[in-house]
């Protein structure tokens, strides 16, 4: 069901249609709902094309994520969206570019196996670092979130005197927040993931690729963490822990790959 992006209220509809010409984008034919708790526009972004959104999810503006997570891409089903099978595999292709270039510029050691193979074969590899490194980054954090952890066992509660003021129950300790809708996970770290795009601009200007990657990488842990934090409002340190476990497990992943071809230095 969608819900209000600014006060997370669960809302029928987002919208009503009045014309056949309905066109969303120039805000036609369409008539927004009012939300009736927060008595705004359930969800403004409705009428709003892909460039306002880029623009406010680079903000990390928590509405556009909402409206993404849970009005647009998020289904029933937990089934992952096409469009985010599409951006996966976008992404992917760019972190190949970003690798490859970044140990390439940093010169290959003549005593890797890698320098020697041709370029195909050293595509296919870069291909499979990433791939390896992007799982090692969302199933950690798909695990975690889905695991349940064991309810306690309720103690008999001790005789007291009807005076005496009643315990109060104990705040909840897990560790880590659990959500069972895996997928969605998944979608907002891909979607969050999106600044990874920023380097198509060192194909017309020259930047220093290292400091340039070092930025666009934390830049992408902290839209990662904002959009966990949207996705299951588990609070920021939590969302925190969970990106630092997965990009502790990717950086793990990625040191085993490159060492076994004597990149073991390159890897970052």
């Amino acid at each position: 069901m969608p819900i209000c992006i600014e006060c997370r209220y669960p809302i029928n509809q987002l919208y009503t249609s009045y014309s056949k010409a309905d066109d969303r984008s120039l805000g036609k034919g369409v008539r927004l709902t009012q939300c009736p708790r927060c008595k705004r526009f359930a969800d403004k972004y409705v009428e709003h094309d892909f460039v306002v959104l880029f623009i406010d999810m680079v903000l990390i503006k928590p509405q556009v994520y909402r409206h993404l997570l849970f009005n647009r891409l998020g289904r029933e089903d937990d089934r992952l969206d096409p469009s985010i099978s599409r951006l996966s595999i976008l992404l992917l292709l760019f972190d190949v570019y970003l690798t490859w270039a970044r140990i390439e510029k940093s010169s290959l050691p003549a005593t890797s196996v890698l320098s020697t193979q041709p370029l195909v074969v050293q595509y296919l590899f870069f291909l499979l670092l990433c791939t390896l490194c992007t799982l090692a980054f969302h199933l950690p954090i798909r695990s975690l979130c889905s695991y349940r952890p064991p309810r306690p066992v309720p103690t008999p509660a001790p005789v007291s005197s009807p005076s005496s003021p009643s315990p109060a129950p104990s705040p909840s300790t897990h560790l880590f927040p659990h959500f069972p809708y895996t997928n969605r996970i998944s979608t907002a770290l891909f979607v969050s993931s999106c600044t990874k795009l920023f380097p198509i601009l060192l194909i017309i200007w020259d930047y220093d690729l290292p400091s340039s990657a070092s930025a666009v990488s934390w830049a992408v842990i902290v839209n990662n963490v904002a959009a966990l934090e949207i996705l299951m409002d588990c609070g920021y340190v939590r969302a925190g822990m969970l990106v630092a476990i997965g990009a502790a497990c990717r950086a793990a992943v990625s040191w085993v790959v490159l060492s076994a071809v004597g990149l073991g230095e390159k890897a970052t």
